[in-house]
């Protein structure tokens, strides 16, 4: 059945909108499937800040760390702003983090926003310590209250 208009221009221009619509939405689709597929892929790309922390096999201020903090980390708010991640001392270039300087020590826990160091805090002697030194960098992440809120 062919149709009939008293404006034959007009059935080509609406064919052009509907195509350009239509290609608009699957444009739309596509874009909404690779930002699923990237933040499944690769979660570490949601979270923007982390604590990272270098370690190495048969390293005790490691193992006194994760005794007396490592078991609680998980449950904590600095675990919800800063997701513990653990990289091995040697592969630390793999980590694909900017780094300040390299990593000589361990435990070296290195806080990191955007794939940048913020701070670090080199060695582990007690709870306490680590706590008030990584409320120290967190600080660094969080915005100045100084600064005016812009819209």
């Amino acid at each position: 059945m062919e149709e009939t208009t008293d404006f034959p221009a007009l059935v080509d221009t609406c064919e052009f909108v509907y195509m350009y619509h239509m290609s608009g939405q699957m444009l739309a689709k596509t874009v909404a499937a690779a930002a699923l597929s990237t933040s499944v892929l690769w979660p570490g790309m949601a979270q923007a800040a982390e604590l990272v922390m270098f370690e190495q096999a048969g390293c005790i201020y490691c193992q006194r760390w994760d005794r007396e903090v490592g078991a609680l980390y998980e449950r904590t708010d600095e675990a919800k702003a800063m997701p513990l991640r653990r990289v091995d001392i040697q592969n630390q270039k793999a980590s694909g983090i900017v780094l300040a300087s390299p990593v000589r020590y361990t435990p070296t826990f290195v806080v990191v926003d955007n794939g940048r160091e913020i701070g670090r805090i080199t060695g582990y002697s007690n709870d306490n310590a680590f706590w008030g030194l990584l409320d120290a960098l967190a600080a660094k992440l969080r915005p100045s209250s100084r600064e005016p809120n812009r819209i």
